[in-house]
């Protein structure tokens, strides 16, 4: 497997208001819809969710709950139906994506929801090659080929021309995507309490959560442990290392609010280093040959 990332980014970002005519759905895989809009959404483990909190990165992940599927278990919370193990919700931890001003794929600079590890300027992954670089990262999209799924870089050839999947050969070393019941508690979470949910369901779904509303799914998920979901009701406990907001988990937002960030409000890359670098995000090495990401 071999791609070229330079000048691209586009599994790291949501580049759909770039073009009009692309798949909304797209890398939404299984049958069941999200609550929330986050295009390609990296699914962490529970080692990566502690490998974040170590890190005081807390404040760079979100919580996804999905409406329910034909034959799932269902708990309505804020007039949402949302799938579940019994009556417990079930949901991923992935990588926020907040407004920051880039210019993948050679188009002018503009704000678009983009991984809060990537910097704007470069287009490279601030946390590439790190203990907190997720595995979903480091495998795609070689999960995607395995499938014989349409890649983010063959969308983004489609759309934008050029070559960015070199080589589509699966890698050997592949891990298998967890998918069914293995994946309980290693990937996919259950919280334990759906009345403690009173509120956060609809402010997740209006894309609107606060730092105290991702810190709950953030707890349940680096509490949790592998295995069948158990058939009785826990109380939500933070770990001792809770989530804290983190400044290393915050990006470039424009003065005037992500609703009008493309109104009124002048894109420029350059501001990640008056807010990225200055509270502490690694540089990124820039381009050079041979790199790939």
């Amino acid at each position: 497997m071999e791609v070229d990332c330079e000048g691209c980014a586009g599994c790291c970002l949501d580049w759909r208001p770039l073009t009009a005519d692309r798949d909304a759905g797209h890398e939404r895989r299984g049958e069941r819809d999200p609550l929330d809009d986050v295009y390609n959404l990296v699914p962490l483990t529970r080692d990566d969710v502690h490998a974040f909190l170590d890190a005081g990165l807390a404040d760079a992940m979100r919580p996804r709950l999905w409406k329910p599927a034909a034959r799932d278990d269902a708990v309505t919370i804020d007039g949402h139906e949302v799938a579940a193990i019994g009556d417990r919700p079930v949901f991923f931890v992935g990588l926020r994506k907040p407004p920051k001003p880039v210019g993948p794929f050679g188009v002018e600079e503009t704000w678009l929801p983009t991984c809060a590890f990537l910097d704007p300027e470069t287009l490279q992954c601030r946390v590439h090659e790190s203990e907190t670089y997720p595995d979903e990262c480091a495998d795609y999209p070689g999960h995607n080929l395995v499938l014989d799924a349409e890649t983010e870089c063959e969308r983004v050839e489609d759309a934008f021309g050029g070559e960015r999947l070199v080589e589509g050969t699966p890698p050997e070393d592949l891990d298998a995507p967890a998918f069914g019941p293995q994946a309980v508690g290693s990937k996919v979470f259950v919280y334990p309490d759906p009345a403690d949910l009173d509120g956060v369901v609809g402010r997740l779904a209006a894309d609107d959560l606060t730092t105290e509303d991702r810190a709950r799914f953030v707890a349940v998920a680096a509490a949790s442990a592998p295995g069948p979901a158990p058939s009785n009701r826990t109380a939500a406990k933070r770990p001792t290392n809770a989530p804290s907001p983190s400044r290393r988990g915050s990006a470039p937002r424009p003065r005037s609010g992500t609703d009008s960030r493309t109104r009124g409000v002048d894109a420029d890359a350059s501001l990640a280093d008056g807010v990225e670098v200055a509270r502490g995000a690694p540089e990124t090495p820039g381009w050079t040959v041979g790199s790939d990401q």
